[in-house]
């Protein structure tokens, strides 16, 4: 498959010297899996470490006008239900752009600096999010971080092998944010992910990029991952992906994301509502939703795909939801998925029916995560 056409991130060449078989994602050519394959690079994560490159994710810095960290805190406020004031300096918060329905326009990650504001939003979504901000944060300077690239370290490895190269690292814990040196590149540290393990965002300048990871890579245990094992990674870790589990059409509490919405956003807090839909959100928050992202787990060794309709009955006659996420989840050893049913149906261990191929597969309810998190807390 020709990558010509696509864009490339400042790992491309490092992909092709590893062997990574390249496939477009979200505009840009970038690594499925290499050699191993993907269910042996996603048990590598779950034992060891693994280093993905997530270049393609949009980084933006936001600052206010006025030097003040705080509006800027308040400005991003009237598009987020976080609570995004109360972030200290040195941590990050995850969070939604919403629309006036209080659908999701992308989820992000949001950390406090000094007196900046670092973003990192979906690759699908980051020209759409940063014309947001620019639109709409006039008290702000909103700056696409273009020349920077992005690697996460994942596993119970990765604090052993990102300390070879900044030993400070071992004294972060779970959504800490730090400057640190990694090989003579100033990199904005992360201590977060989306696998369910502890590990490494490292924003690192485009220039510093191959030279950082291949130090990484040369780490005892740590080998590159393709974006295979990361969707299934994130998948057995109950963690959303934008487009397929969440989009414009679900809410963040149908998405059972209220947990991402502090008590100083909702009704009677310091700073209730404010963002678009809030109405909406603020509401179902008192009132609940008619349906709910849930895990669900099938019977068998298939697994159900996105888009599978699920039914409370083997004659397909009552259609209550559908799956937005699927695949044979290496460390569950069975099938896994995600999806929305009606609230009646959502309890853990409900019985449900996936069409697969025209045939009722038997299904239950399941709480999520599949597999336990294990962040440094």
């Amino acid at each position: 498959m020709s990558t010509d056409s696509l864009l490339h991130t400042p790992l491309f060449s490092l992909h092709e010297d590893q062997g990574g078989k390249m496939v477009p994602f979200a505009g840009y050519a970038m690594p499925l899996n290499y050699a191993d394959g993907i269910m042996a690079e996603h048990r590598h994560v779950r034992t060891h470490a693994g280093l993905f490159d997530v270049s393609h994710m949009g980084q933006v810095k936001v600052r206010a006008r006025s030097g003040s960290v705080e509006a800027a805190a308040k400005a991003l406020e009237r598009l987020v239900p976080a609570d995004i004031v109360a972030i200290k300096n040195g941590r990050q918060r995850y969070t939604q752009f919403t629309n006036a329905q209080g659908g999701i326009l992308d989820d992000l990650m949001v950390a406090r600096l000094d007196d900046t504001l670092l973003l990192v939003v979906n690759a699908a979504c980051k020209a759409a999010d940063i014309a947001l901000m620019q639109d709409e944060l006039v008290d702000c300077l909103v700056e696409p971080l273009e020349e920077r690239a992005l690697l996460a370290l994942q596993g119970p490895e990765a604090e052993q092998a990102l300390a070879a190269l900044a030993p400070d690292v071992k004294t972060m814990a779970f959504m800490d944010v730090r400057a640190l040196d990694v090989d003579g590149a100033s990199c904005v540290i992360s201590r977060s992910g989306y696998t369910g393990e502890d590990g490494f965002e490292i924003s690192v300048p485009a220039l510093d990029a191959s030279r950082v990871a291949r130090q990484l890579l040369a780490q005892p245990n740590v080998k590159p991952i393709g974006l295979g094992a990361r969707d299934s990674l994130r998948l057995e870790a109950g963690m959303c992906l934008y487009g397929a589990d969440i989009d414009e059409t679900t809410t963040p509490v149908e998405a059972a994301l209220e947990w991402s919405i502090q008590k100083s956003r909702r009704k009677g807090g310091a700073r209730e509502g404010g963002f678009p839909g809030a109405d909406i959100i603020l509401g179902q928050l008192e009132n609940g939703v008619t349906r709910r992202r849930v895990g669900l787990l099938a019977e068998g060794r298939a697994p159900v795909r996105g888009g599978a309709p699920l039914y409370s009955d083997p004659a397909f006659a009552d259609g209550i939801g559908k799956v937005t996420s699927g695949a044979f989840g290496p460390t569950v050893e069975a099938p896994v998925a995600m999806g929305y049913v009606a609230t009646a149906c959502a309890a853990p261990k409900s019985p449900v029916f996936a069409e697969l191929r025209g045939r009722a597969v038997p299904a239950v309810v399941a709480s999520l995560p599949f597999v336990p998190a294990r962040f440094k807390r």
